[in-house]
């Protein structure tokens, strides 16, 4: 009887939080892609999307630029219209007007989400460089900014020369939580292993205002995979997690259920600067992965 009490009450707890985001509190998202010849990233944003909206929290709306050889000045979101943007993004540069507009948006206040190949792009914007904090590839190097990584409880700046970017073949790998009170990982497991995925690693950067929240040790260091920045008023979580191949069948890193209970989080916290979600029963372990294939946790997923 004491169980069947505890269950309604947690699925009392759950409906009351999606009738509360329902009555007009809902995280209005939009999500930027396209132009990503390594990615497939139709999928990936489809998958964000079904993980994102089946919270109950966040409302997702589509903004592709257009394909390659198109005409970037076409590109015209609106981010005023939105709580959130979520860039998922690999192509050229965004025309200025877009460019100062999402600047000023963020600026403002604005959340943003950062995934996996999206610190790859446009690096020859400086405002983007700092609003990420990071990123890798595209001619990066020294001119940009140190590498960053963790080692003995410390950050490390390294201004070694050099070009930034590298992964290896895609592999499980565990994460090591190093902001466990920030509210994206309060309450959740320090170790947890994550699902099959391309690790980036070596990127560097202007890394102002930026706190490393999981790590992970590739190649003797214990790189960065999840952070934040500080830019104007505006919170940004960059998550280099969730790589997805250029074909429909490799989103695997997406069904992780850590890539997913962190996505939320961390989104919400964007958003709205705190995190209202309980901790799930089904987070994945030091030992354990865990996988959501449908992108919904499953029922009583709640401690």
């Amino acid at each position: 009887m004491r169980r069947f009490v505890y269950y309604v009450l947690i699925v009392f707890g759950l409906l009351s939080v999606q009738v509360s985001y329902a009555q007009g509190k809902m995280i209005k998202t939009m999500m930027i892609a396209g132009q990503d010849g390594s990615h497939y990233w139709r999928g990936a944003c489809e998958a964000m999307k079904q993980i994102l909206e089946n919270s109950g929290m966040f409302k997702v709306d589509f903004a592709f630029t257009p394909d390659f050889g198109g005409d970037i000045n076409a590109f015209k979101p609106d981010f005023a219209q939105y709580d959130l943007v979520v860039i998922n993004y690999g192509g050229e540069v965004w025309s200025e007007p877009v460019r100062k507009a999402f600047e000023n948006y963020v600026a403002a206040g604005g959340g943003v989400v950062i995934i996996h190949s999206s610190v790859v792009p446009m690096a020859g914007w400086k405002a983007y460089n700092e609003i990420i904090g990071m990123g890798a590839w595209d001619g990066r190097n020294e001119k940009d900014g140190p590498f960053l990584y963790w080692k003995e409880d410390k950050y490390v700046y390294d201004y070694t020369p050099g070009y930034a970017g590298y992964h290896g073949l895609q592999h499980e790998t565990v994460l090591e939580h190093r902001a466990p009170e920030h509210p994206i990982l309060k309450g959740l497991p320090t170790r947890w292993k994550h699902f099959k995925d391309e690790i980036y690693t070596r990127l560097r950067g202007p890394v102002r205002n930026v706190e490393i929240l999981a790590t992970a040790s590739e190649r003797g260091r214990h790189e960065p995979l999840m952070w934040t920045v500080k830019w104007g008023k505006g919170r940004v979580f960059v998550d280099l997690l969730g790589h997805c191949g250029n074909d429909p069948n490799m989103i695997y890193s997406m069904e992780c259920t850590g890539f997913q209970v962190t996505l939320i989080r961390g989104a919400e916290w964007a958003a709205t600067g705190a995190v209202t979600q309980e901790v799930p029963w089904d987070f994945p372990l030091e030992d354990t992965c865990t996988l959501r294939p449908e992108f919904k946790a499953p029922f009583h997923a709640t401690n």
